[in-house]
C-alpha cells in the first residue's frame, strides 16, 4: 500500500503516538481528524497502522481493563461503558475483562468498602449501607457482587 506525503506524515506522527502508549481505533482517528487529515487519508493510515500492529484494539482492551481495576479501582460496568465509547467490540470485551480475575475482583471490592466505610459520617446503619452501596456503584462494580460483599462485612 503506497502513501501519498500528507499520508506518510499522519501515518509517522500516529505511528509515534502509539509506540509510546498503547491507542485503540477510535482514538487515533480522533487525533487524525484533531490534525485535519481527511476521513478517506485517515482510514489508509489505520489500515497501515494496524498492518504495522501499532494498534490493536484486543491488546489496547487488556490493557485498558488492567489498568483502570488496578489502578482506579473501577468496577466491570464502569470499564466496560468506557470500553464501549471507545468503540470496543463487545468480543474483545470479553477476552479483555478474562484479565481480572474473580477473587481479586471481590477482594479489591471488600477492600474499597473497608476503607470508605471508615470516612462515612452515616446516622443509622441503613443509611451507611446505602451510602457504600451508591459509592461502589459508582465506581463500576454490580449491585449483586455489592450486596454479598456488604453482608459479608456484617453491614
Amino acid at each position: 500500500m503506497e502513501l501519498t506525503q500528507d499520508q506518510i506524515i499522519a501515518y509517522n506522527k500516529a505511528a509515534f503516538l502509539c509506540s509510546r502508549s498503547e491507542h485503540c481505533t477510535s482514538d487515533i482517528q480522533e487525533k487524525l481528524k484533531l490534525w485535519g487529515v481527511s476521513s478517506e487519508d485517515s482510514e489508509l493510515v489505520i489500515a497501515k497502522l494496524v498492518e504495522e500492529k501499532y494498534i490493536d484494539d484486543e491488546r489496547f482492551a487488556r490493557a485498558y481493563v488492567k489498568d483502570k481495576f488496578r489502578f482506579n479501582h473501577w468496577g466491570k460496568q464502569k470499564i466496560a461503558f468506557m470500553l464501549r465509547s471507545k468503540n470496543i467490540s463487545s468480543e474483545i470485551m470479553e477476552l479483555a475483562f478474562e484479565e481480572i480475575e474473580d477473587e481479586g475482583y471481590s477482594n479489591e471490592l471488600r477492600k474499597l468498602l473497608t476503607d470508605k466505610e471508615k470516612s462515612i459520617k452515616s446516622k443509622d446503619q441503613y443509611d451507611k449501607r446505602n451510602k457504600l452501596m451508591r459509592f461502589a456503584m459508582g465506581r463500576g462494580f454490580e449491585s449483586g457482587q455489592i450486596y454479598a460483599v456488604l453482608k459479608e462485612l456484617g453491614i
